[in-house]
């Protein structure tokens, strides 16, 4: 990775929806599969260009519980594709100091799927460069749910910080995951479907009309840079803004 030309203090914790795969290939009278491909390769784009523009944890929504309901056939190829990316990328974030995280239910992944998700999670726990958080089988208001349950067999005697953990799936022994600065949906859908409720109390907001595969590190840079020049109150009337500038 090339030198960082933002310095972030702290570091952003950005959150994609990865949006239109499907509809970037149709438009082309493609299958949606090559779409997700396609997609695919904007993630490691993506993932790759985020460190230089202050992003410190970067999580994805790959695939949501309601999207089981899709055909069989989208299903199984997007199921072989994780297993194909987690395999083809661990070498990468190895190399460039991402730690790589998947969040969400595992139970109704194949065996080979959660193999996959084990290996790269192992391999890749020393990364410090970048925390890469790819939500899998994964919904908002389910995790929720768990975390009340979770907490309900304390007996009482928690706070907003261990709901907070429980919620983001953080070990306890490590740090917590920051709420979510920048939330970015393409495609051109301006909704959360299901996605980051809770980490994303104070998000600043951004709905681009532009496919997923056609996302691109200029893409990323001009949201970062937009997101620096809002001002973010947090309920406040101080002015408070994240101090990002160029190098």
């Amino acid at each position: 990775m090339k030198q960082s030309t933002f310095n972030t203090t702290p570091s952003l914790h950005m959150a994609l929806v990865l949006d239109g795969n499907g509809r970037w290939a149709q438009q082309r009278g493609w299958p949606r599969v090559a779409g997700h491909r396609e997609g695919a390769k904007t993630v490691s784009k993506i993932v790759e260009a985020a460190p230089d523009y202050g992003v410190g944890t970067l999580t994805l929504y790959a695939f949501s519980s309601d999207n089981w309901k899709r055909p069989g056939y989208e299903v199984n190829a997007l199921m072989k594709l994780f297993v194909e990316y987690l395999k083809n990328e661990t070498p990468r974030c190895l190399a460039n100091g991402v730690r790589l995280s998947i969040i969400g239910r595992r139970d109704r992944f194949s065996d080979a799927l959660r193999a996959a998700i084990v290996r790269a999670e192992q391999a890749t726990l020393g990364g410090k460069k970048l925390h890469l958080r790819v939500a899998l089988d994964y919904s908002a208001r389910d995790m929720i749910l768990e975390a009340a349950r979770q907490l309900s067999e304390f007996g009482g005697g928690f706070d907003r910080e261990t709901f907070s953990r429980l919620v983001t799936q953080s070990d306890p022994a490590a740090e917590r995951v920051p709420d979510v600065d920048i939330l970015v949906r393409t495609g051109g859908e301006q909704r959360l479907s299901d996605f980051l409720l809770w980490e994303c109390a104070y998000a600043e907001f951004f709905f681009l009309q532009k496919m997923w595969p056609d996302f691109s590190a200029g893409d990323l840079q001009e949201v970062v840079s937009a997101f620096c020049s809002r001002d973010r109150r947090f309920g406040g009337l101080n002015e408070i803004r994240q101090q990002v500038v160029a190098g």
